[in-house]
């Protein structure tokens, strides 16, 4: 997969897409909810499978891109996780 991620603003250079950056952070934001090791793993899985399927036709996709698509993912694994996700931006 040689997808391209614009980094938000695309002010910053673009970057492949990274499986393990976006299985990190969905297991870090699972995690700050209280979720289990293993509900955390396996909800980062279904994420990445799910992003992995969407870019496949997808050349360049944005960062915001890839949250929006994370986010519908990881609420059917884990909605309370998935509502920090998509507001961690605007949570700190």
């Amino acid at each position: 997969m040689n997808t391209q991620i614009v980094k938000r603003g695309g002010q910053r250079d673009h970057e492949p897409y990274m499986r393990n950056k976006l299985h990190h952070s969905i297991v870090t934001t699972c995690f700050s909810v209280r979720s289990s090791e293993g509900s955390a793993n396996t909800a980062a899985d279904a994420v990445c499978n799910a992003i992995e399927e969407w870019l496949r036709e997808r050349p360049e996709v944005t960062s915001d891109d890839i949250r929006r698509v994370a986010a519908r993912t990881l609420e059917i694994h884990n909605p309370e996780a998935a509502y920090f996700y998509i507001h961690q931006k605007n949570i700190v």
